[in-house]
């Protein structure tokens, strides 16, 4: 029998959504506790947010949800963008801020999100990496209130969450904006969960199309809903005509496209079943309503027909609105940096996309990676960028550069492209020519978009501030020169020494309670490895549906990143129409090799303790 674990003490910097009170493990006892360690940059962090609202709203009495944040980049560290982050994803339960990953490291997380289920009595019952796991955390909480019930262990009433005070903003975390032929812009305002047009000043509403409340409603603009919306793009007039909508809404949390006709303030759904994607990567064409999406976060048109920045698989897609169609254009799935011919190259959340005014190149901010991409002739390229773990604020050669984590891209008619520069707080410009960075403007609250009105002026979507902010006239002209601070920074996780030769690398993973594996279309279960750099692996690199990997490390490498990506699918037990579930987790292990170093990795996709 495996040894009962008790919870580790929650230690940080300070609570959020608390009424200023700190909580330990002890004021718990009594609760089924839900811990998610969390990072506001990460899009599967997001998607488990969601996951969790409806377990936070049936089990309200018994269970508490408890929001470690465990940052990645620099900004993460910022207590105010904490605090920032923690209203823009509206979570409604305590978050301790954790800067320092000391409650991280007590509970031995690897990977953004963790998720750890605590007891009544204070002991760790299960330990589960990645998204997917809601039907599973079900059937686990309604064993942990049968059987604390009958121990009389479990204390039935209201939690510690305190709501904080509501703002009052004309926008709340705008994230894109286009503008229209009349000079209007229209903004995606994504915590207010609508379309709003603003004349051409950037400040006066003209109307808002949308409820208001999170929620999903085709219709007119009083009785139409969104899910934090977030990318923009107008269409062709031929298009918008054959098609009848004008502009393509990427409704993110919805996991769909919505089109906007303009004339009426109508909305349709495109594309999108409102299920987050769970399958396998092919290359055919799909019906586009037939098909679940992830996370869609950005729109163009490029090449003719629209490219969607898939940014919950670290993919492009595109969409055919005339034949109402949808597939993968460029990407695996793995969350990495790697480029070549369409589609097998590697993306991590791609969050912003411009095309060229020549049409000849997509420009993408590929965020996870503070990368700066294109696409051109069927070939991806990085123009700015060195990996998911490498960022900060430097300028000049573009082989030095750094972003960290940009969301928006704005080519220009020169042929440069602003980045919308977001945790960095700046506006950087990429000349093609110089192969040179450049800083345009900082200061910024988490700029999240770039446009260009016709008359030359840049607007950008100052997230944070809840505004569009014009840049001042003279700015791009006197971006040559730098005025970045030149700051480099790096995501430091302690690494997990191996020996050089063989090592056995193992995934973990236990049906949730009530499943069992699903093998009636096949191996239920599937690992891909990779490395960074690539000849840290001498063998076992590759895909294989087993969890287990013998693997060969190189002598001559003294580490890097072991990329590990693992799914396994699973269905109800003994059940008539028995439901089918995918869990599915990214890890980007650092590896140390030296004498003496481990020669086995163990990672949790799910895992259960058997006391």
């Amino acid at each position: 029998m495996t040894p009962r674990v008790r919870a580790p003490q929650l230690r940080g910097r300070g609570w959020l959504n608390t009424g200023g009170k700190d909580l330990s493990i002890a004021d718990l006892r009594g609760k089924i506790v839900l811990i998610d360690f969390w990072t506001f940059c990460c899009i599967n962090c997001l998607h488990v947010l969601d996951e969790l609202r409806p377990l936070e709203e049936k089990y309200g009495d018994v269970l508490v949800t408890v929001g470690v944040h465990s940052p990645k980049f620099e900004h993460e560290r910022d207590p105010e963008a904490l605090r920032a982050a923690v209203e823009r994803y509206e979570v409604d339960h305590p978050v301790l801020d954790d800067p320092e990953l000391i409650t991280w490291d007590q509970y031995a997380a690897k990977a953004w999100p963790t998720l750890t289920v605590v007891d009544p009595e204070g002991y760790v019952v299960a330990t589960m990496a990645g998204e997917g796991h809601a039907e599973g955390l079900v059937r686990l909480i309604d064993e942990l209130i049968a059987t604390h019930e009958a121990k009389g262990t479990l204390h039935r009433g209201s939690g510690p969450y305190v709501a904080p005070e509501e703002p009052r903003t004309t926008l709340r975390f705008p994230g894109k904006a286009v503008v229209l032929a009349n000079g209007n812009v229209l903004v995606s305002d994504s915590s207010r969960h609508s379309i709003v047009e603003l004349a051409a000043d950037g400040e006066t509403v003209v109307r808002r199309i949308g409820t208001g409340t999170r929620g999903h409603a085709d219709g007119g603009p009083e009785v139409a809903a969104f899910a934090e919306p977030q990318g923009l793009c107008l269409l062709p007039a031929e298009v918008a005509e054959a098609v009848g909508y004008d502009v393509v809404v990427a409704d993110t949390v919805n996991h769909m496209l919505r089109g906007l006709r303009l004339e009426t303030g109508q909305i349709e759904t495109i594309a999108g079943t409102g299920r987050q994607w769970r399958s396998t990567v092919d290359d055919h064409a799909h019906d586009a309503l037939a098909s679940d999406l992830s996370s869609p976060w950005d729109v163009a048109w490029f090449g003719d027909q629209l490219i969607v920045a898939m940014a919950g698989i670290h993919q492009l897609w595109w969409f055919d609105p005339i034949k109402r169609t949808t597939g993968v254009y460029a990407g695996t799935t793995v969350e990495a940096l790697r480029d070549g011919p369409l589609p097998d190259v590697w993306m991590a959340q791609p969050s912003g996309l411009s095309t060229a005014a020549d049409g000849r190149r997509l420009w993408i901010a590929d965020s996870e990676t503070s990368a700066l991409r294109y696409v051109e002739d069927g070939v991806l390229h990085t123009a700015v960028g060195q990996g998911l773990f490498d960022f900060g604020h430097m300028d000049g050669p573009a082989d030095q550069a750094l972003f960290q984590h940009p969301l928006g891209v704005c080519a220009l008619a020169d042929g440069s492209v602003l980045v919308a520069d977001t945790y960095n707080g700046a506006v950087r410009r990429f000349d093609p020519v110089s192969d040179t960075v450049s800083t345009v403007a900082d200061g910024l609250a988490e700029p999240s978009g770039i446009v260009v009105t016709a008359t030359g002026d840049v607007l950008v979507v100052e997230s944070a501030a809840h505004r569009l902010t014009a840049l001042a006239p003279g700015a791009l002209s006197a971006a040559g020169g730098s005025t970045a601070p030149g700051t480099r920074h790096r995501t430091e996780r302690p690494p997990t020494m191996v020996a050089a030769g063989e090592v056995t690398l193992d995934v973990i993973f236990t049906p949730a309670p009530g499943q069992k594996l699903d093998e009636q279309f096949g191996p239920s279960t599937r690992l891909t490895v990779s490395a960074s750099p690539p000849e840290l692996l001498v063998e076992g690199a590759g895909a294989t549906t087993d969890l287990r990997r013998r693997l060969v490390i190189a002598g001559d490498v003294e580490g890097g990143v072991l990329q590990v990506v693992a799914q396994a699918a699973t269905c109800d037990a003994d059940a008539e129409h028995a439901a089918c579930h995918l869990t599915r987790q990214d890890w980007g292990v650092p590896i140390k090799v030296a004498a003496g170093g481990g020669q086995r990795v163990a990672l949790v996709l799910r895992g259960l303790d058997e006391g």
